[in-house]
């Protein structure tokens, strides 16, 4: 068969860009590490401009919103990769779409990871021009761990901070929290009970935890080093809108947290900044999170608030 179709150029091409130092750290051995981030932009079209040697004139040069995208693993360690397929949808929808890896808990205590956030937002910032990137507009999601570091930066205070990219502002301009465990003083006292009633629990002692993992140290101190950083113990008027996103279903971090997250927000007089999904029959990020449905509510928010 010979046929002559004309699909037209209305979808943009997407790029990806891997392996993108931000920042270089330490771990807890004193070693230097190089973290690294990935980007997916539109208009990107590396292999036309291989082969040509130039861009398409189509391309739409202007500067675009963008999202970082923070996983989740439990502080233990993350992908920076292997959900990002999951956010082409925002690449899609003209988001500068970056996803980080940060220091897991084997690698360094908080507030090592929130600082890598912090870092990774204002390298986006600092590297605006290179990657068509809207400096005043950028947002942040996350999954799981992910979750709470995203709902963390959105408070937008100017603690726990680097000296890396420091002429640039950390600031996020709207947070979507997908099941964060943002209350690390609940989960503390939820794993104690866990324990204590459950034998076939998966944690023996507290520092098994990943809240004991993650802040390491004297655990008879633990929720007390945690409460600084748990989103709703520091509110602050400087919150970014925020979405919040918790299946009734989930056995690793209650719906709960989430729910309380928002009546505090409310409580706050912030309203009008949060907005709360419960995902009827989803359990800890599963596929219900990354259906049409969800991610045209993701969307629309991002759209509301960096467009």
């Amino acid at each position: 068969m010979k046929k002559v179709i004309n699909p037209g150029r209305a979808r943009k091409s997407i790029n990806f860009i891997d392996n993108i130092v931000y920042s270089r750290q330490k771990n807890l051995n004193g070693q230097e590490m190089e973290l690294k981030m990935s980007i997916m932009l539109q208009n990107g079209n590396s292999e036309m401009r291989l082969a040509s040697g130039h861009d398409d004139e189509a391309d739409d040069k202007t500067p675009k919103p963008a999202i970082l995208w923070v996983p989740g693993g439990g502080y233990r360690g993350c992908d920076k990769n292997l959900m990002v397929a999951e956010m082409a949808f925002l690449a899609d929808a003209g988001y500068v779409v970056a996803s980080m890896y940060y220091r897991s808990s084997a690698e360094e205590h908080m507030p090592s990871q929130i600082i890598d956030v912090k870092t990774a937002i204002r390298f986006l910032r600092a590297h605006a021009d290179e990657y068509e990137i809207d400096p005043e507009h950028i947002g942040i999601i996350g999954r799981s761990a992910g979750g709470q570091l995203s709902a963390l930066a959105a408070m937008n205070s100017d603690n726990y901070e680097s000296e890396e990219w420091s002429d640039y502002s950390s600031h996020v301009q709207a947070c979507c929290d997908m099941f964060g465990p943002v209350d690390f003083v609940k989960l503390i006292e939820d794993d104690a009970i866990e324990m204590r009633t459950n034998p076939n629990c998966r944690w023996k002692k507290p520092e098994d935890t990943h809240a004991g993992a993650l802040f390491g140290g004297d655990m008879s101190t633990l929720k007390e080093r945690a409460k600084p950083y748990c989103p709703p113990y520091i509110l602050t008027k400087e919150m970014c809108p925020i979405l919040i996103l918790h299946g009734d279903c989930d056995k690793l971090v209650s719906c709960d947290i989430s729910e309380a997250f928002y009546d505090d927000i409310v409580k706050a007089g912030m309203e009008d900044r949060a907005d709360l999904y419960i995902l009827h029959g989803a359990g800890h990020g599963t596929k219900e999170f990354f259906q049409q449905e969800t991610k045209e509510i993701i969307r629309a928010f991002f759209d509301k608030n960096l467009k």
